[in-house]
């Protein structure tokens, strides 16, 4: 089916290439994802709105010391940039078995945000680290955690006539985080679960708990029960063993049953608590 492929130059000319009215106008970065609903027939754009020339490519620090990534930066020069391993080395590690080095030389972040699959790597992550995305349209610009941006399968918060810009991560300062998955083929293969942790230990004790996990729900979903649980208590077994009985609603897929990836979480939760407590450390 033939399409229209618009390429502006500005970031305004490109929110004005959209419509917020016909969903069959899309925007396209690496096209990684894109693409292949595109020629399973999921997908049959009528315009496709490049960002390639909009200058939206970069990492840098802020002002407060916080993480700095335009939209159109790929995933891969995330994964080689000093700025992220030195500040934040759990994204770098988490990208580096984030589908394959091919993809990961052309997916954006902006577009990896954007898709919402619940099984990806990084929104769980970003969420744990208190992360946040700048959104731009007609309207001007508003920014939002990354943990509100996904609505469900492959839906998001973000409108039709908007695109992501800017995401910003806070400086870990004292906290130790950890991202574990589970794949049931390769290293590399869609995760049947994946748990992101981020804690703040005083001593032997934990004072901020963020758990997040992705692949198991419609969305990048955060274990508020397991958090009150971690908070203000030592860790030990028994904390552990408390924090990996709570009850979860999880769905299952092709990647596993719902009773496997129950099982999965409570496994996964207590490897990547010690995980992160050896970061820290």
């Amino acid at each position: 089916m033939p399409f229209e492929l618009a390429e502006p130059r500005s970031l305004r000319e490109a929110i004005a290439s959209l419509d917020a009215k016909d969903p069959s106008v899309r925007p396209i970065s690496g096209g990684t994802a894109l693409m292949l609903m595109m020629k399973a027939g999921v997908l049959r754009p009528s315009r496709l709105v490049s960002l390639g020339k909009l200058g939206l490519a970069g990492i840098r620090t802020g002002p407060g010391g916080e993480l700095r990534v335009g939209a159109m930066t790929s995933l891969r020069t995330i994964e080689k940039s000093e700025i992220v391993r030195k500040g934040w080395p759990v994204i770098a590690r988490t990208l580096r078995t984030l589908a394959n080095v091919r993809v990961r030389n052309v997916a954006t972040v902006g577009g990896h945000l954007a898709h919402a699959d619940p099984h990806m790597d990084l929104p769980p992550v970003l969420s744990a680290l208190g992360a946040r995305v700048t959104i731009a349209g007609a309207a001007g610009e508003r920014s939002i955690p990354v943990e509100e941006l996904g609505t469900g399968y492959l839906e998001t918060s973000i409108r039709l006539d908007e695109l992501i810009t800017l995401l910003e991560v806070p400086p870990l300062g004292g906290r130790s985080a950890a991202y574990l998955k589970c794949t049931t083929r390769s290293a590399d293969d869609w995760p049947a679960v994946g748990v992101a942790v981020s804690l703040d230990f005083q001593g032997d004790s934990i004072r901020e708990a963020s758990v997040v996990i992705g692949a198991a729900t419609d969305k990048p979903t955060r274990l508020a029960a397991v958090e009150r649980i971690l908070v203000g208590r030592k860790l030990d077994e028994n904390l552990l063993d408390e924090a990996a009985t709570q009850e979860l609603s999880v769905e299952g897929d092709l990647h596993g049953s719902a009773a496997y990836k129950k099982q999965l979480i409570r496994v996964y939760l207590r490897r990547a608590i010690h995980e992160a407590r050896a970061q820290s450390r």
